[in-house]
């Protein structure tokens, strides 16, 4: 049992909690996410299952797209709708489309951002939720994160009332807090803000239209169907394709270093294949000038 499963992971469920049915309904343990989803965010989650779990570290360095809703009016100690009150201004506000569309355009490219304390990640070994429940507050190191695309979902001219919403998608690297986002939407227009909702539509290669829920995945289990919802390795890796041939078939397999492939100049990383098959990936030797080496091998993909 190998491949990718898209799914649609409901809201209420955490990422680990969709793996741990996951594990009952298909009586087998080699399974995992690409990337956690908080509880009250619903979404595109693939999840790899046998050898596709080595690869689960490339999807979730992968791009990823959302749509969220931003209200202005209100911050909340987690930055989105679940926390507690921090600040409130419920004055009537006036924004007109065009200082929305600045400000979007000011949050597109490369950005800093600051983890909320309500995230997992670690200060000192320790993760940041942990200190938040202790009432505990300590620096956190921003980061440096891509917004490939920021676009304005809703059409009217003007937005205005004491809470204002409206609809974003985001397009954006590894790594990206849209809840921390929203908060620099408000920052910007001078009000205080959280994220009200967030969807996942798009996680690497994998959208929506792809997805299954849990309930689909254990009627197909009962059905005897399952595998047909499963997509191959090869789907999730997008890097150049290269089919090995007689000079270098059997050296790929065995993993041995080589002399570095023109591609790596410009790509990351490249995937040989056999008949469309991935066999391994390939990247540049670290310490090896001129040489390349395997990443990842794929021994049983056929």
């Amino acid at each position: 049992m190998n491949g990718i499963l898209p799914l649609w992971k409901e809201r209420g469920l955490t990422s680990h909690d969709c793996v741990f049915q996951l594990r009952k309904i298909l009586k087998y343990k080699k399974i995992g996410h690409t990337g956690t989803l908080d509880p009250a965010v619903e979404g595109v989650l693939p999840i790899c299952i046998g050898q596709a779990t080595r690869i689960a570290e490339y999807i979730t360095d992968t791009g990823k797209t959302y749509e969220a809703t931003v209200a202005i009016g209100r911050s909340t100690i987690t930055e989105d709708a679940e926390g507690e009150t921090v600040e409130e201004d419920l004055s009537y506000k006036v924004i007109t489309r065009e200082q929305l569309q600045k400000v979007l355009s000011q949050l597109t490219g490369e950005i800093e951002q600051i983890p909320p304390m309500y995230s997992a990640v670690k200060v000192n070994g320790i993760k940041l939720y942990e200190y938040a429940r202790k009432g505990i507050e300590v620096d956190r190191p921003s980061r440096k994160v891509t917004i490939h695309e920021l676009q304005l979902l809703d059409d009217q001219a003007i937005f205005e009332g004491e809470e204002i919403t409206f609809h974003i998608r985001i397009k954006c690297s590894k790594g990206t807090y849209i809840r921390t986002l929203a908060v620099q939407i408000g920052q910007l227009l001078g009000y205080p803000s959280h994220m009200a909702s967030l969807v996942r539509t798009a996680s690497g290669n994998f959208t929506k239209a792809d997805c299954y829920t849990l309930r689909d995945i254990e009627k197909a289990v009962e059905e005897g169907t399952f595998e047909q919802l499963l997509l191959p390795i090869e789907d999730a890796l997008t890097y150049p394709f290269i089919e090995v041939d007689e000079s270098n078939e059997k050296k790929i397999c065995n993993g041995q270093i080589l002399k570095v492939h023109s591609l790596l100049k410009q790509e990351e990383k490249i995937v040989f294949s056999r008949n469309g098959k991935a066999i391994a990936v390939y990247k540049k030797h670290p310490t090896k000038p001129g040489l390349m080496k395997p990443d990842k091998m794929f021994p049983n993909n056929f």
